[in-house]
């Protein structure tokens, strides 16, 4: 499951290493499974995959026996027991798992101003989480979810242009380094982002020495929202819970390796590539970047 995600990343223009940095994989191993050619049972079984997810992202309130009629009639035909299975391997199932609550912890002060805020004719303040161009504005912020081995962390960046998750890292512990390592990542694929807002709450990690020393030396601003107010970074809000329903929240996840190649696969195979939004027209991040800015888009792909 995890070399060929590897390979089509590499063909989009993801580097092999970042890729198997997040990923906590070796590349040799990966290398060495490039010559070996795929099985003809491992392409079966990925077809019908493929035919299960994407009657489950049409339906998702359908069960397994429901997503077997579906994939039939893609062309897939499966017994429902082997539905079953890939289904259960996957976590693919009709109902949807509940939100979780914040730990309670205060935000300390801001090392930035708010520079994604606004005030309306009645004196309110509002966010505008839009931009013209792709890197003129970055969201960011940090979920976590619970494994058999503990919990795991992911950052992620976002581009208010595209909503395209341009950056992220997974980790196992909440430390400055997981903003660090997102906000290389970002700009490892974006290339030349000076001047590029980066916005974020006010937590410890965005915070941080560590954050500041790297948005200075990518010649970025960055940005933070208010104490106590959700709406100022809910553009990532509405990610995070998108990642909930669709991965966090869909099983029960034994060891953080399985749960890193979940959120991974569902970000670049799924929210970039199938999810169609409407702020977008209808299409795929990957798409309005392609339609909009193609030029743009084939340098940061």
């Amino acid at each position: 499951m995890i070399y060929p995600l590897v390979r089509e990343l590499a063909v989009d223009g993801v580097p092999v290493t970042v890729t198997c940095r997040v990923l906590k994989v070796a590349r040799q191993p990966y290398y060495r499974w490039l010559e070996r050619p795929v099985s003809e049972r491992e392409l079966t079984c990925a077809y019908r995959a493929n035919a299960l997810h994407d009657a489950h992202r049409d339906d998702p309130e359908f069960g397994y026996r429901f997503l077997v009629d579906e994939a039939a009639r893609a062309g897939e035909p499966m017994a429902e027991r082997t539905a079953w299975r890939i289904c259960s391997t996957m976590g693919w199932w009709s109902a949807f798992g509940k939100k979780r609550g914040r730990n309670g912890k205060k935000p300390g002060p801001p090392v930035h101003d708010d520079l994604c805020a606004v005030v309306d004719d009645h004196g309110r303040v509002r966010h505008r989480f839009v931009a013209d161009e792709p890197n003129a504005l970055w969201l960011a912020d940090i979920t976590e979810h619970q494994t058999g081995e503990g919990k795991l962390y992911l950052c992620a960046i976002k581009d208010a242009y595209s909503n395209r998750i341009i950056g992220y890292s997974i980790d196992t512990r909440m430390k400055s380094r997981i903003a660090v390592n997102a906000l290389h990542s970002a700009v490892a694929r974006r290339g030349d982002v000076a001047g590029c807002i980066l916005h974020t709450d006010r937590g410890s990690q965005f915070r941080s020495r560590k954050l500041v020393r790297a948005l200075n030396r990518h010649h970025m601003v960055g940005s933070m929202g208010r104490v106590g107010s959700a709406g100022d970074n809910a553009a990532m809000e509405s990610f995070f819970s998108l990642l909930q329903k669709n991965v966090l929240n869909r099983r029960a996840w034994a060891t953080r390796q399985e749960l890193r190649i979940a959120i991974v696969t569902w970000i670049e195979r799924t929210y970039h590539r199938r999810r169609r939004q409407a702020r977008l027209g209808r299409l795929t991040p990957i798409e309005y970047e392609t339609i909009m800015t193609p030029q743009a888009a084939l340098r940061a792909a």
